[in-house]
């Protein structure tokens, strides 16, 4: 069965370069990210690693851990991060995971469905699917995003969703197309008028059931 938003994500052991961890005692009380690449050494992932590398500040700001993934061992792992620093210009401090045995992977489903055939695997079913899991503080599964291998993911949208994750956790509000942080939020239905005004301010009615506000952050 697939992981849905709002699961709890699986608890897992696993070796990293930076030692061994337990996911759910690794996030801790932390917003986190968990972020998955086919192989080692492979130049679509050595730049996607660079730009979270890059953004170390940016997660620290929003109290966010970052852990990515790779079907490849610890030796690899720790030879790759030179790469990696090489090409970002910055240290790469967060930890991967080595899924050698893709564990890990199938526990999440971030493999093709054709991996799960009885008759073995292609080298090709190996490489688990990039994707984007990030998870909230309770260790429930809060967004997904997976990309081809052919597309370079979108960090600055992975950011953006996750301020979004950030600012509506558990609060009344959602966010409207393209919304950055400072910009008005949508009400839920589940507060009428005066409730909503009582508690965010004046309303800018677009709509009957399109009302903003400005964003409590």
């Amino acid at each position: 069965m697939s992981l849905r938003i709002n699961d709890t994500v699986p608890d897992f052991t696993a070796q990293t370069d930076k030692g061994e961890i337990s996911f759910h005692d690794w996030i801790g009380d932390s917003w986190a990210i968990l972020f998955s690449h086919p192989k080692d050494f492979t130049p679509v992932c050595t730049t996607e690693f660079g730009a979270v590398a890059q953004l170390a500040p940016e997660w620290e700001k929003r109290g966010t851990k970052v852990i990515g993934i790779s079907v490849d061992g610890v030796a690899e792992h720790e030879k790759w991060k030179g790469d990696i620093e090489s090409f970002a210009g910055v240290a790469a401090g967060f930890p991967i995971i080595a899924d050698s045995d893709l564990a890990v992977s199938k526990q999440f489903d971030m493999l093709p469905a054709d991996a799960y055939m009885p008759d073995g695997r292609t080298p090709a079913h190996s490489a688990t699917v990039r994707s984007v899991f990030i998870i909230s503080p309770d260790k429930k599964l809060q967004l997904t995003m997976t990309y081809p291998m052919s597309v370079g993911r979108n960090f600055a949208e992975v950011l953006r969703a996750l301020d979004g994750l950030q600012a509506t956790f558990q609060t009344p509000i959602a966010t409207p197309a393209n919304w950055q942080v400072g910009q008005d939020v949508i009400v839920a239905l589940s507060l009428d008028d005066a409730a909503a005004e009582e508690k965010y301010g004046k309303l800018d009615k677009k709509l009957p059931y399109l009302r903003l506000a400005k964003s409590p952050l």
